[in-house]
């Protein structure tokens, strides 16, 4: 037996802010993934910089992925969670190579961007909703996303 779920947002709206939040919740575990990826295979000077940094990276993207998809089954949906789904929902292209170390702190870079924008493009729907929780999520995901990004750009600047 079932219970309804009665918190105040309608289903319509639950629906439409779970169908954002597993759009975030790919462009979460595709980052992940490519994060993790780049920490096995960086090369270069910069190499124990970078293996620790990525290290730090994917280890707190991992930790992500459980609060998107927990929030998810939180509104009454399931969570997505096969490759071929998030190949499809994901704003963020797979690596299939490994790139230099320049390279990878560019692609995270735009990684960590656009993971970002899609946290922030949920925002209507979830205002429109007044779900603080989910607008709490999504605050945290992108000043966490904002700061990786600066902190991955300021190893490229070159003064």
């Amino acid at each position: 037996m079932s219970v309804a779920i009665d918190i105040g947002i309608a289903e319509k709206d639950r629906k439409k802010i779970v169908e954002g939040l597993s759009r975030l919740l790919a462009d979460t575990y595709t980052l992940y993934l490519k994060t993790h990826n780049y920490h096995w295979n960086v090369e270069g000077p910069m190499f124990q910089t970078l293996h620790t940094m990525f290290e730090t990276q994917y280890t707190e993207l991992a930790l992500a992925v459980d609060l998107i998809a927990e929030r998810i089954r939180a509104l009454g949906h399931y969570a997505p969670g096969s490759y071929a789904q998030y190949a499809k929902l994901s704003s963020i292209k797979e690596e299939n190579g490994v790139p230099t170390a320049q390279e990878m702190i560019k692609n995270l870079v735009k990684g960590n961007e656009a993971v970002t924008k899609t946290a922030r493009q949920i925002f209507p729907v979830v205002e429109k909703a007044a779900d603080e929780p989910t607008a709490d999520l999504l605050t945290q995901r992108m000043q966490i996303h904002e700061k990786t990004a600066w902190m991955l750009r300021s190893l490229l600047e070159k003064k």
